[in-house]
């Protein structure tokens, strides 16, 4: 077992990334001197005047065979340990 106690059931590599994959429509409401409210001077896309959420994607990726096994973790926290990560690999990808 790795260090970290996760393996990939498929390649056996022990290198992982958890990844939150998001979509978001920004919007910006056109008036005289930019497009945005809070763009006075030039268009800064940070500026925005609104922002909805589309969807999400929550996964632990393989580092060596590209592998993806999802998860879904709103936030980490303390209750969230290894053995919740490796429930999420044996579930195949």
């Amino acid at each position: 077992m790795s260090e970290s106690g996760l393996v990939c059931p498929l390649c056996a590599s022990t290198s992982f990334c958890v990844k939150y994959e998001a979509t978001y429509v920004y919007s910006y409401l056109i008036d005289s001197d930019a497009p945005g409210i809070k763009n006075t001077e030039e268009f800064l896309p940070f500026l925005f005047d609104s922002r909805e959420q589309k969807e999400t994607k929550q996964f632990i990726e393989c580092g060596k065979c590209g592998a993806k096994f999802n998860c879904y973790f709103n936030q980490w926290d303390n209750k969230i340990d290894i053995t919740d990560l490796q429930s999420a690999l044996k579930k195949q990808p």
